[in-house]
């Protein structure tokens, strides 16, 4: 009993304060590496463009690996039938309700691993233009 609750408070640690912050600071830089482009010197929009990439890579796998952790745990704990039958009524149930249906009906979760992947992709190919235009 007491090893099921060590392994489910594992699942549903959010991860540290540190680690939420960079997350969230790296989408932020990347946000405003990619809109300050228009009003740079061609150096720098290659420094914004490349910060911009890796910034959206580490937010946007970070998004994707917190959608599949809320997916599994959902259907890991069958969740859904847990608040159906449960005895919150009313407004509160059908809230809770919608919340644990979305997270395994939302896209969020494909659109952020197709961006990290897109990413990736525009960060591999870039780099190997920019280091055989210069050797």
């Amino acid at each position: 009993m007491l090893s099921e609750q060590l392994a489910i408070a594992q699942k549903i640690h959010p991860g540290s304060q540190f680690l939420r912050i960079f997350f969230f600071i790296s989408g932020i830089v990347a946000t405003i590496a990619y809109r300050i482009t228009p009003f740079l010197y061609p150096f720098w929009v290659k420094v914004a463009w490349y910060t911009g990439t890796v910034g959206f890579i580490l937010y946007f796998w970070h998004r994707a690996h917190i959608e599949n952790k809320r997916a599994k745990l959902v259907k890991e704990y069958n969740l859904i039938n847990v608040i159906e039958e449960s005895n919150i009524h009313g407004d509160q149930k059908s809230a809770l309700s919608y919340l644990i249906k979305t997270s395994l009906t939302s896209k969020a979760r494909l659109n952020s691993a197709f961006i990290v992947i897109v990413s990736l992709a525009a960060l591999v190919a870039s780099m190997a233009i920019d280091l055989r235009a210069h050797p």
